[in-house]
């Protein structure tokens, strides 16, 4: 059975947005309105809602970091990530985390990068080579 993940979530601008989500990370515009606009974000479906943005705390620890909780984020096979990577880096996006080795080594071994989209909210990106590591133990 193969299914879509839909999260929808506030963001201060939505103009703002369709030029980060659409034109920096790539994602493809769907339905929208006056108050929401749907992006296909790496195959599964965000809604962008017009609204005050989720609270965050660096309260996640994950190998040396503090990372932004709660967040969003996508598993994306390498040579996907690092052209993403390069494409962020290009377009002058700031990172909360630059991109990084994780677990280095060690099951689960993966790459991730951090930012945080027009709004504020905090997006990571994780890179495998392999995707039965995802959840490798």
């Amino acid at each position: 059975m193969r299914s879509l993940f839909h999260l929808a979530y506030h963001v201060n601008d939505l103009d703002d947005c369709r030029r980060f989500y659409g034109d920096i990370l790539g994602c493809t515009e769907g339905r929208s309105t006056e108050t929401w606009v749907d992006f296909d974000f790496f195959g599964h479906q965000i809604s962008l809602h017009l609204g005050t943005p989720f609270e965050t705390t660096r309260t996640g620890k994950v190998g040396d970091h503090l990372v932004l909780m709660p967040h969003l984020g996508v598993v994306l096979p390498l040579e996907d990530w690092l052209a993403l990577a390069d494409r962020l880096q290009n377009a002058g996006v700031a990172f909360d985390i630059p991109p990084v080795v994780r677990f280095e080594g060690k099951p689960g071994e993966q790459r991730t990068m951090f930012f945080l989209d027009p709004s504020g909210n905090p997006i990571e990106v994780k890179g495998f080579k392999d995707f039965d590591g995802v959840f490798a133990r």
